[in-house]
């Protein structure tokens, strides 16, 4: 038997975040070796998680990828620990589609076989409490709730009050709760979040949530409840198997200004035949030396555009290997690098590397948020019109290219809640765009990025 737990919210803002952190604050101090995953698509939680148990984070995430592959990132992450922590999206059945759990955190835990501990806002209610429980527990019956966090509660007798309700009506416990007024709230995910969370400023913040945790939370009764069946090997190759010999190298950008890569997305380059070279745009450090692709992924790039913007050399080397052919995927913060210049939301503008003619603006609210189905255009060397890929949006920028329009030709098409747009950039060896790829979704763009990546090397050296 495992032990891992899934942290489930009755809905956004209940708390799922600052208890997952608590809870891998406490058990890492305990002795405990703690893994983190994330259900969904999100970079930043899993940035905390791996602060937090020094292990990578990964994200589990049934709508863009099928079920075995799910098992597999969840089989590869938990080894060597003694407990994995799943936290939650949104509300525990909030997925894809209101009409089933596809793409949920009700789904990943029965995907993975895992007990729920289902956090609910108390806050201004007391027997209520049992029934918005009871709700849950009544709406699916694959799902394993196996306890209840209260949430805001208003004092040590509020809970109790609380407890005995729902105990009472869904047989389960309550193990544990955090009051309304503690100073626990979690930074507010701004630009350059993650960069400060890499660099340990958040850690004394961390450790705060955890004290506090184990105060509130019986960490014993927890540990037991989350004993979890062993989970049964995939039936695919594993992404993590290398399954060919070093071939190619790829640079990837990687620093504050852009660090939002799936950990897969890597270790599938790597797997099938590239070697990894990191390199920083923002410490301006060229382009690695016998480069035979690019991938510049996303993060912050407009929270640093003025260091960026003086950074020639990077931008140069960038600029002229692109042109010359190196096969190149720029996702959302890294297609933003490649425009003329960002201009931020204070009407700053800033040089960037010039490679697409036009320019991002930056905004205050979002400009898109949500899932992608995509499909190439005609050339597109990473995925063809035949073939689906799934991925992620979100960014707060708009891109402009009125004076030059003839000049784009779109990168591929994708297909979310709103209805099917052509997106992106093309041109040369470059795929560009916002929209961040998932490559475990359609493992065959690796194998033509790692083979244009070969016969580019192979014309470039003639």
């Amino acid at each position: 038997m495992n032990h891992r737990m899934v942290i489930a919210g009755t809905g956004s803002g209940v708390g799922k975040t600052t208890l997952t952190i608590g809870l891998m604050a406490a058990f890492k101090k305990r002795g405990l070796t703690v893994q983190g995953f994330k259900c969904g698509p999100d970079y930043i939680d899993p940035s905390y998680h791996t602060a937090v148990t020094k292990r990578v984070s990964r994200n589990l995430d049934s709508w863009m990828l099928d079920r075995n592959t799910v098992l597999d990132i969840m089989t590869h992450g938990s080894k060597g620990a003694d407990i994995s922590i799943i936290e939650g999206v949104m509300g525990f059945f909030d997925g894809k589609d209101p009409k089933n759990n596809k793409g949920s955190t009700a789904d990943i835990s029965m995907i993975t076989q895992s007990p729920v501990l289902l956090v609910v806002n108390c806050a201004s209610m007391a027997r209520s409490a049992a029934a918005i429980v009871k709700g849950f527990q009544m709406l699916a019956e694959g799902p394993n709730i196996v306890g209840v966090i209260a949430n805001r509660v208003g004092s040590e007798g509020h809970f109790k009050i609380v407890k005995t309700a729902i105990e009472q009506e869904c047989d389960i416990p309550v193990i544990g709760y955090l009051k309304r007024e503690l100073d626990i709230k979690i930074p507010e995910r701004h630009l350059g979040l993650v960069p400060s969370i890499e660099r340990g400023e958040l850690d004394p913040f961390f450790e705060k949530i955890g004290d506090l945790i184990e105060e509130t939370v019986d960490l014993e009764q927890l540990l037991e409840l989350s004993t979890a069946p062993v989970l049964p090997v995939p039936k695919i190759y594993s992404l993590f198997t290398q399954r060919k010999e070093k071939v190619v190298r790829i640079a990837v950008a990687k620093d504050a200004a852009f660090n939002f890569y799936y950990p897969e997305n890597l270790e599938l380059l790597q797997s099938l035949g590239a070697e990894i070279v990191y390199f920083s745009p923002l410490a301006n450090e060229s382009l690695p030396e016998n480069s035979d692709g690019l991938y510049l992924g996303g993060g912050f790039p407009e929270e640093y555009a003025e260091r960026l913007s003086h950074n020639k050399e990077v931008q140069h080397s960038i600029k002229t290997a692109i042109e010359k052919g190196l096969p190149t995927l720029a996702e959302c913060g890294g297609f933003m690098y490649l425009t003329e210049a960002i201009e931020t939301t204070s009407q700053e503008e800033f040089s960037m590397v010039g490679m697409i003619p036009g320019k991002v603006i930056m905004q205050h609210k979002l400009a898109a948020l949500g899932y992608r189905e995509i499909t190439g255009e005609n050339n597109n060397f990473l995925i063809s019109g035949k073939e689906k890929a799934r991925g992620h949006e979100f960014h707060y920028s708009t891109y402009h290219n009125k004076e030059n329009k003839e000049q784009i030709r779109h990168a591929y098409v994708t297909k979310g809640m709103r209805g099917t747009k052509q997106e992106g950039c093309m041109m040369h060896n470059l795929v560009a765009g916002y929209t961040h790829f998932h490559f475990a979704s359609c493992k065959t763009m690796v194998e033509k990025w790692i083979n244009k990546c070969k016969t580019s090397k192979a014309i470039l050296q003639r």
